[in-house]
């Protein structure tokens, strides 16, 4: 902790003060994961990033989940954090379980990449809920199965899809990309088709909010400003030294946003969700495809 205050704010600190503030985090940084989910929480974003600590005499990755929301009343939260040994589903049942204990309801959406763990997770643990696949890691996973050459057209085309107008407008375009990829492609092709509910999610939802909610960019900015604190560390001395140190980071982002601006106007959000949602149903069953 000495070696970060001293890089991060360009003096040194004694072992007593530096001691003294740890002690005063930690009660703070248990409370902030503690807390009572007390209102609805529609739109959840969640991912993992990875950092490294000593455990056993070993040095050890350890995987940090966040999830991130906008609640009813307009502002993102933070809703919770948890280090564990990685992204499999039964430390992504971990995380989820006390978030169902402290309150988590209402969710509509959620926003997440294809782990496989984490998916199973989800479906499991946050009912009713739609998940919306990132369209930027959806982009990556279908690119690399195309050639260099045709990489640019086909990089406009997913564009094209993803900022169609309506689901039944991405319907179309879905469909003029797999005739395209399926003679060059064919496991691009396989990807698109198999991952085009998953990544149109978003179309449930009105238009005003899909931009925002088509990936998780948005918790990659939060997870950029914890790799900026976390580079000065390298290593961590035991997963303790995690939760204090980015739980308190999380702690003050949470702080931000819940006295800052509004993220969303919500109150077109609720007039128009099912209207929205209706519309989707029925052009997913026109397709052939149950919602």
């Amino acid at each position: 902790m000495s070696q970060i205050t001293e890089t991060l704010c360009g003096t040194s600190f004694s072992n007593s003060t530096v001691s003294a503030l740890c002690q005063q985090s930690d009660p703070a940084v248990q409370a902030f994961r503690e807390r009572p989910l007390s209102r609805a929480y529609p739109l959840i974003i969640v991912d993992a990033i990875y950092t490294k600590s000593r455990e056993a005499g070993a040095v050890r990755s350890k995987g940090l989940l966040i999830a991130m929301c906008v609640n009813e009343h307009e502002l993102r939260e933070v809703l919770g954090f948890v280090t564990g040994d990685g992204e499999s589903y039964e430390t992504w049942s971990i995380f989820f379980q006390p978030l169902k204990q402290r309150g988590l309801n209402d969710v509509d959406l959620v926003v997440s990449d294809n782990h496989s763990g984490r998916v199973r997770a989800i479906k499991e643990h946050v009912h009713g809920a739609m998940r919306q696949r990132c369209q930027t890691h959806f982009s990556r996973n279908l690119l690399d199965k195309v050639s260099a050459r045709q990489r640019s057209d086909i990089k406009t085309r997913l564009k094209d899809l993803y900022n169609s107008p309506d689901l039944e407008e991405a319907w179309r375009r879905h469909e003029s990309l797999l005739d395209l990829l399926e003679p060059v492609a064919p496991e691009a092709a396989a990807v698109l088709d198999s991952g085009f509910d998953d990544i149109t999610a978003v179309f449930n939802l009105p238009e005003a909010y899909r931009k925002r909610l088509r990936t998780s960019n948005s918790i990659e900015r939060l997870n950029e400003e914890i790799r900026r604190r976390e580079r000065v560390i390298r290593i961590f001395p035991n997963e303790a030294s995690i939760n204090c140190l980015i739980g308190s980071l999380l702690l003050e982002q949470h702080e931000c946003w819940i006295s800052g601006k509004a993220y969303f106007t919500m109150d077109g959000y609720y007039l128009d969700k099912n209207k929205a949602r209706a519309a989707a149903v029925m052009i997913r069953q026109k397709q052939g495809k149950v919602a």
